[in-house]
């Protein structure tokens, strides 16, 4: 079949796109070697399309299929993607990816070459052609070129050799391919994703979600979409979750279980009715993490993956809650929060707490917690030890954060307390070196040391710039003098001697005990005097071992934001930021990475992406070894994104 006629056919909806596909994914350079060898005319692999009935095809985007049978391309979306892009100079309807990859391709006339448009390089240069103002005009806006390239006297004496090059170029629609196609009544979506992966088994195989997904698109189209809208509204919020975070959380509700097999047995309706339940339930965990808890904000909202398993225990009490109820699951979240419950093998721990909740004997809540207990190796109570993590990246930075919001911490600039309902949103408050950093490595202490979680606390923007980088022997009298015990109230030592620079490792070791108590405190105000999971012996035989990597400071915190924004701008996910490394079978963490993609910048098709800014040779090693590719400048790792991911020539 020509190319042109496939255009065509999608055009007029013959050919669409099968829902279970991801979406486009090819970068500049892979466009680039596609019209390379179709204008040399080298075999560039047929399609392989399914043909279906149009009323039970779901399809990818907006536009209508054409009745009666459809052709659901199953190999060659890539392809047809891009020629699409460049011939028509738009995306087609099912497009769902980043335009600029076939946007602007040129084609130079002497070299016989394709690039994409740099304005230096080709400005004023009638030999770049416009691939896509070529294919648009098509034969009857060839003798246009031609008049064009005649009017150079340099170049008209070889016109006929440049108009033999356009007509080549201008060919390439008329180019044949294979289409082979799927038919009969047997081919059920099973049979025909099983048939998808086959093909693409080097390639862009489909995950579990998207397997589940796609089954569940077959019978209600608008599942992506409406999911991807529930999505939307999260990240207003400040809250980013995946597509197949969402799907879980669901699954839950609908099966009791992580696995998305059981899934697959469920109507449209019963679909549609679990997603309700599933958003509704994720929307009362949000609100009672942030109001409770004053977890307000994605940066700080640790163990996401505990919230299906609170969506399927909301779901079971009809989304009813008592107060003490409300609280111990609150508790729970915070222990697999602090511990990592899901750092490790997540679908299977999911799978353990969701089994739990199906069981007929006790209290289910209550089991809920003592296999936490028992997973976790003794009493859950919090020790000094616990706060010896550093940056912004530890797990006890969440924990500092919620116990500001939830007690009776005040602002040493105002006064004013800082709970979650008076103060809203995070970005009103800026993490406050007690220790200002110069100071510390001017005497110098280490980067673990200057950013202790110890050395932490939090104050509006206002107090912070005004106590500026002066010493707490200097600044903590005044406050104090202002505000009668506000010091007190973020759980600073009010020994004086413990003020000076020169005992700030004596400072940390008592501000330490001063936050480990503070926080059982609020753990004990969660459980309403049910204190049995704060009893025992803590596990703590030894020393907490140090975790290695993670954000230094608030001005690296900004590089690593600033950056995650730049990656969403280009159309593609945003980065994990301060990245949980853990073993993968204890959940035990290891490092934090600064920002990282472990499923790579496009999802199973890139390899894992870590960047890390300012770190020692030992994370960058375990990160290396651990599959991913490591980046220590935001330049290196912007290069990495526009040349190797979207195929940008260097200097474009």
């Amino acid at each position: 079949m020509k190319i042109s006629t496939i255009l065509d056919h999608i055009d007029n909806g013959h050919m669409a796109l099968p829902e279970f596909q991801r979406g486009y994914v090819w970068n500049r350079d892979q466009v680039r070697s596609l019209f390379d060898s179709l204008y040399r005319r080298h075999p560039v692999g047929g399609l392989l399309v399914w043909a279906t009935e149009s009323r039970s095809a779901a399809h990818r985007g907006d536009g209508p299929v054409a009745t009666g049978v459809v052709k659901l391309l199953l190999d060659g979306q890539q392809r047809m993607t891009s020629l699409y892009g460049v011939v028509r100079g738009i995306p087609p309807k099912f497009f769902d990816g980043n335009t600029q990859a076939f946007i602007g391709l040129r084609f130079h006339l002497e070299e016989e070459q394709f690039a994409f448009y740099q304005p230096i390089k080709m400005k004023d240069d009638p030999l770049w052609i416009d691939v896509t103002e070529l294919m648009r005009k098509g034969s009857a806006g060839l003798g246009d070129f031609i008049a064009t390239l005649s009017a150079d006297p340099a170049l008209a004496p070889r016109i006929g050799e440049y108009a033999g090059r356009l007509s080549q170029l201008l060919g390439i629609t008329e180019i044949d391919l294979h289409v082979e196609e799927i038919t009969g009544e047997d081919k059920t979506l099973d049979v025909v994703v099983d048939i998808f992966n086959r093909v693409n088994s080097g390639g862009t195989k489909l995950s579990k979600g998207d397997l589940a997904l796609a089954k569940i698109c077959a019978d209600w189209p608008d599942a992506r979409d409406t999911m991807k809208a529930e999505l939307r509204r999260w990240a207003k919020a400040d809250y980013h979750f995946t597509l197949d975070w969402l799907l879980r959380s669901m699954n839950t509700v609908l099966t009791g279980e992580a696995k998305f097999q059981h899934l697959h047995d469920k109507t449209a309706e019963e679909v549609q009715e679990g997603l309700k339940r599933a958003v509704r339930h994720v929307d009362a965990c949000l609100n009672l993490i942030a109001n409770r808890l004053g977890l307000d904000h994605d940066r700080v909202f640790f163990g996401r993956f505990a919230v299906p398993v609170m969506v399927r225990f909301i779901d079971q009490l009809g989304g009813k809650l008592d107060e003490k109820t409300r609280d111990k699951l609150l508790f729970w979240f915070v222990q697999a929060g602090m511990w990592g419950r899901f750092s490790g093998s997540t679908e299977s721990i999911i799978d353990q707490d969701l089994a739990t909740l199906e069981g007929l004997e006790g209290n289910r809540l209550d089991m809920l917690l003592e296999q936490m207990r028992l997973w976790h190796g003794g009493s859950m109570r919090v020790e000094p030890a616990h706060f010896t993590g550093w940056s912004l990246g530890a797990r006890f930075y969440p924990v500092l954060y919620m116990i500001t919001r939830m007690g009776e911490a005040r602002d040493w600039g105002t006064g004013l307390p800082l709970k979650a309902d008076l103060l809203g949103k995070m970005s009103r408050l800026e993490v406050h070196h007690i220790f200002p950093k110069a100071q510390l490595y001017k005497r110098g202490f280490k980067r673990s040391e200057v950013n202790a979680l110890a050395n932490y606390c939090f104050l509006t923007k206002d107090t912070n710039l005004g106590i500026s980088d002066r010493l707490p022997e200097e600044y903590f009298p005044e406050i104090e003098a202002a505000h009668p015990g506000a010091l007190a109230t973020q759980w600073i030592p009010m020994d004086p001697q413990l003020w000076k620079i020169q005992n700030y490792r004596e400072f940390l070791a008592a501000r330490k005990v001063l936050l480990a108590e503070e926080v059982n405190r609020i753990l004990d105000t969660l459980l309403h005097g049910d204190r049995r999971w704060l009893e025992g012996q803590a596990p703590i035989e030894s020393p907490v071992p140090e975790i290695i990597g993670g954000i230094g400071s608030e001005e690296e915190e900004e590089q690593l934001e600033a950056l995650n924004n730049w990656v969403e701008s280009q159309g593609f996910p945003r980065g994990e930021l301060a990245y949980d490394f853990a073993d993968p079978e204890s959940g035990e963490q290891k490092a934090v990475f600064d920002l990282a993609w472990p499923n790579g910048i496009q999802a199973e098709l890139t390899e894992p992406v870590a960047v890390l800014l300012n770190e020692e040779k030992d994370v960058i090693a375990l990160a290396s070894q651990a599959g991913f590719r490591c980046f220590t400048s935001v330049g290196n790792f912007q290069a990495y994104v526009n040349q190797q991911v979207m195929g940008v020539a260097e200097g474009a």
